[in-house]
């Protein structure tokens, strides 16, 4: 069985989050060792109503609150995140 759209839309998005956190990081003096980003989309009668971002991040020399403060504006910056009408779930782990 090959990928479905849904699957293409997540892959997509873990992605594009990716690299807007790198990104944003990387402007706030960070540099990541590793950044790790998955997407479970959920859908509902033909309706994505929302996705959510399983990021785990190695980030060294960062605090947990900076660290959450950058991954949430990636979230609200990403150009999928603000196309997509539909919740985004973001949950960030750093390690």
């Amino acid at each position: 069985m090959g990928t479905n759209p849904e699957e293409l839309i997540g892959a997509a998005h873990a992605g594009c989050f990716s690299m807007q956190l790198s990104f944003l990081l990387n402007e706030a003096g960070f540099t990541a060792d590793n950044i790790d980003t998955a997407a479970s989309v959920n859908f509902l009668d033909g309706t994505i109503v929302s996705i959510e971002l399983n990021l785990t991040a190695t980030i060294p020399n960062i605090g947990e609150e900076k660290f959450q403060e950058i991954a949430m504006a990636a979230k609200a910056k990403c150009p999928i995140s603000r196309l997509l009408n539909a919740e985004i779930i973001l949950t960030a782990a750093l390690v």
